[in-house]
Order: structure tokens, then sequence, then C-alpha cells
């Protein structure tokens, strides 16, 4: 018989490709989602069609969404979220107010399991921004790290207290968990409310021998493609040493300047394309790099996916779902 899981936000493009390692893995997964972000493609279709994957389109803001789902899941995983930095500066009370109480509706469908082995939460590395600003930020950055708060008012630090309240619930809950914090993972079917996605396009609509207009060209960042991130998360769902941890996820290296990644995507598209550096976007970190070190310990594994070959899959992906109308 099936292990039965329940993935929230299955639809976005971390969780989807989630859902389809799980089911080669003999794993039941049933995915929920109310599509405001992601949505039901032929990705999600074929699921449905080929795998032992079933698709339920509710709404976590509703306070019945997961009554009838039933009370023999052993694992719940939980995506679902308001995200992008475009998306939460627009809205940022409803970014904490939401996540909160969606946060809050899984953990009540969690303690209805009774054969529950693990919930798993999907932080987020903003976790770190405040200690950026406010301590002396290590770098890799270790999860035991003290947590800070930036300035309360900016309308980007509502994600990342959501994530901070989300992450005590669980730890307070009484429930077995993990949380992971991601750390710039990227890949086909995640939007264009991210950088990678957001270069490509402009790299693929250019003139040749014109510019690319980047912001925040020196700050840095360690990407991660999305296969590697879930890898890491199913060998973190299958390990019993990662039950009541807080682990990074992403890769330690290489770590580039937005500059640097720029130079890539524009090699990827193929273009002589001039860098015209535009002032950092308000509230970016200047620097995000995780110590993999736990995570690698307990899963035996790192990213193995080139930044390279990652863009070039990448950009083949959003050339042909994205970029082609």
């Amino acid at each position: 018989m099936r292990v039965k899981v329940l993935l929230t936000g299955g639809a976005g493009f971390i969780a989807e490709r989630l859902a389809f390692r799980l089911t080669n893995d003999q794993y039941a997964v049933h995915i929920v989602d109310n599509l405001m972000r992601g949505k039901k493609d032929t990705r999600i279709g074929n699921l449905e069609a080929s795998y032992n994957v079933r698709f339920y389109e509710k709404d976590l803001l509703q306070s019945t969404a997961l009554d009838n789902l039933g009370s023999d899941y052993e694992f719940v995983i939980h995506f679902a979220a308001i995200v992008g930095v475009e998306n939460v500066i627009k809205q940022p009370y409803r970014t904490l107010r939401d996540n909160v109480l969606m946060q809050e509706a899984v953990i009540r469908f969690a303690f209805r399991q009774p054969n529950l082995r693990r919930m798993l939460f999907a932080s987020t590395s903003e976790v770190y921004a405040g200690s950026l600003v406010q301590l002396n930020l290590p770098f890799p950055t270790p999860e035991n790290t003290p947590l800070a708060l930036p300035d309360l008012s900016e309308p980007r630090t509502s994600y990342m207290l959501s994530k901070i309240y989300g992450e005590a619930m669980l730890l307070h809950s009484g429930l077995p968990y993990t949380i992971v914090r991601p750390h710039n993972i990227y890949g086909p079917r995640m939007g264009m409310a991210h950088v990678i996605p957001q270069l490509l396009q402009k790299a693929h609509n250019a003139e040749p021998n014109g510019t690319l207009e980047v912001a925040s060209v020196d700050h840095k960042r360690c990407f991660c493609y999305i296969d590697d991130a879930v890898e890491m998360l199913v060998r973190l769902l299958n390990a019993d040493e990662a039950t009541r941890e807080v682990l990074n996820v992403g890769a330690e290296a290489p770590e580039v300047t937005i500059r640097e990644l720029s130079e890539l995507v524009i090699g990827t598209v193929g273009k002589p394309l001039s860098i015209v550096p535009r002032p950092p976007t308000h509230g970016s970190p200047s620097r995000r790099l995780p110590d993999m070190t736990r995570t690698k310990k307990i899963t035996g594994y790192s990213a193995q996916t080139s930044l390279q070959d990652g863009l070039r899959s990448t950009y083949e992906w959003y050339k042909l779902q994205e970029f082609s109308s």
C-alpha cells in the first residue's frame, strides 16, 4: 500500500516536481492548490493521468478546505504561500496574514493524522535578512544563526515575518517536523517574479548588440537547480535524522554576483548584449550563501547541476512555454 502524502501549493514549480519524484518512490500524493499563483497545466494533468496523484483545487483560507481529505496521511508537506518579491511588496498585509492562516490550517490538518510521520514546512532564506543588517551574519550561513528582525515597516519584511512565525508555530506544535529554508531555487515553471526568468526574458527580447539592464549587480547569490533541491527534499523526507530539524536547502557554490549571473544569461541566450547596471533593488540582501554541512550530512547529497547547465535547461523551457507568444 502506498504511503499517502498531502502536498499543499502543489501546482508551484518546486512542489510539482517534488510530487513527480515522490510518485516514483511509491508515494500516493494528494495535491492541494487554489491556483492563485501556480496553474494546472499539462504537467499536472500528466501526473494525474499517469501516476498515483490526485489534484484538489482548494483554498486553505477556507476553514473547511481540508475537512473531507481523511486522516490516513503519513506525511504533510506545506509549500502553499504568497511568494515573489513583487507580489509581497504589492500586498504586504495579505502576505503576512494569509501565510500564517494557511500554516495554521495545515497544522490543524496534521493534528488529525494519527499516523503522521512528519510535517515538512517550506520556510525561506529570507529569515536571515534581518541578521544580515543587525548582526555579523556569518557566510556560509548555518541554520543556528540567531534571527534578527529588520525594519517592520518595510513591505518586504512581511514575507520573512510570516515564515518565522510559521516556523515558531510548528516548533511549538508538538508535531514531528522538518523545516527547510530554500535558497535561490530556480528552474522551469517558476513564474516570472524571480531574477533568473526576468533576466532570461529581457535577454531573449533584446535586439542583438543591445543592452541588458540589471539591478543589484554586486549582490551575491548561490543558485540551486530545481532537480537538486527536490533530491534533497526527498532524502530529508526519508531520513529519520531530519525529524525536528531546521535545514538549509540550496547550493554552497558557486557564489556569483548578479553581474556574473547576467553574463551567463547572455551566453545562454546567445546574443551580444552589454550590461547596464541599475541601482540595487530596495530591500534585497547583499549576500545570501547557505551553509549546507548539516543537510549534506543527513542526505549524503549536494547540488550536482552546474549553473550553466541549469540556466540552459531553464531557458529552453521558458523559450517554448513563456517567450514564444
